[in-house]
């Protein structure tokens, strides 16, 4: 209701006579190959995506921005980052769309401010992709590499937004909402009272270093959240992207390390029992861009002294974009591989590993 009041407050502010509506979009179809070292085994997908984009100027620096796609069956392969795969029985598979994110907000100069589900860029910025996915969902599951927020959670989260411009740099804030559940019964495995709803706070600020430029960041756990493994907890990640230009190129490197210790956490398997929930771990990711070409090299490990298990996850994403046409529409093809070789390593017992190759190839038409 507070969202709705303020988008009417938004509305009452703005000119009808400057209002200003664009619609854009684009569609993608793509071919993977996919293999396996697990019991999953290979696979040839063909699947497409389509994304609709609608951009509102208000007047006097009110605007409203929103995202349609598929986000049917939200974590399962067959819908991963709004892709839908061609079905088994005759073509039968349907293409819903559904609003994916929506904000508004001001820009006012020298800063900006914005409230709704806000996308986040996590493709380019792996502290979310840390901060969530740590600890893998499962072996075969989720893991914090191969861009998992961006694919997994559909690259957004509900929040309150607050830019500004401080001494040379841009200092960047976002209140986020992970979960809602003080609405559920005061019990052992929820919680007391209203804190018992998700808060993160995120926080950067982007700065020039002579040609570099740097990013220090952090998350922030406000309140205790509800993670996929373990819940009632309060991890908290932090470290820094850096982007150093080379003539035509640029290398990008980015470091992030997470820590959690609550004794009153759960596991989301068995929620009634209070147990410390205790681990740590770091993602190192080394980028490299020049024209058509990018690529990038991620290394996670990850400490569970709960579990007494450690992962190893090493991952590679590269691609090369060819332009087939350039105009008020593009059209483009995108050869991409994508290599990740993990490993479980539980205390007295051997390493369990799980490895995927994908090689992919996208045709985008962008308008």
């Amino acid at each position: 209701m507070l969202s709705l009041a303020a988008m009417f407050a938004v509305l009452s502010y703005a000119s009808p006579a400057s209002a200003e509506l664009k619609f854009s979009g684009d569609a993608a179809i793509r071919g993977r190959a996919e293999f396996n070292s697990n019991s999953t085994g290979d696979d040839v997908k063909y699947q497409y995506r389509i994304r609709l984009k609608a951009a509102a100027d208000l007047g006097d620096g009110f605007f409203f921005n929103a995202l349609a796609q598929n986000e049917d069956a939200a974590g399962s392969w067959a819908t991963v980052s709004g892709t839908k795969t061609v079905g088994v029985t005759d073509n039968t598979e349907k293409y819903p769309l559904q609003i994916s994110n929506f904000y508004f907000g001001r820009n006012e100069g020298c800063c900006s401010y914005k409230i709704g589900r806000l996308p986040l860029n996590s493709f380019n910025n792996p502290i979310f992709d840390l901060a969530l996915y740590a600890v893998p969902t499962a072996l075969g599951g989720i893991y914090a590499v191969d861009v998992p927020v961006a694919t997994w959670n559909f690259d957004r989260f509900f929040g309150i937004n607050y830019n500004t411009k401080l001494g040379d740099g841009n200092l960047n804030t976002t209140l986020v909402v992970l979960d809602n559940n003080s609405i559920t019964a005061n019990t052992a495995a929820t919680g007391d009272g209203l804190l018992n709803d998700g808060y993160a706070l995120h926080i950067s600020y982007k700065n020039q270093l002579g040609d570099v430029t740097i990013e220090p960041q952090a998350v922030i756990s406000l309140t205790d959240v509800q993670g996929a493994i373990y819940q009632k907890i309060s991890p908290n990640t932090f470290g820094a992207n850096a982007t150093i230009p080379a003539g035509d190129s640029k290398i990008g490197v980015s470091a992030f390390y997470t820590i959690c210790k609550d004794s009153k956490g759960v596991r989301a398997s068995s929620p009634l029992v209070t147990e410390t929930i205790d681990y740590s771990g770091y993602l190192l990711r080394l980028k490299g861009e020049s024209g058509p070409a990018m690529a990038w090299i991620d290394y996670n490990h990850t400490s569970d002294k709960l579990a007494d298990v450690t992962y190893n996850n090493v991952f590679v994403w590269a691609q090369y974009n060819i332009k087939l046409h350039e105009g008020s529409s593009n059209v483009n093809l995108t050869p991409t591989l994508r290599y990740r070789a993990s490993g479980k390593d539980v205390a007295g017992a051997s390493t369990t590993p799980n490895n995927q190759l994908r090689a992919e190839l996208y045709t985008t038409v962008t308008f």
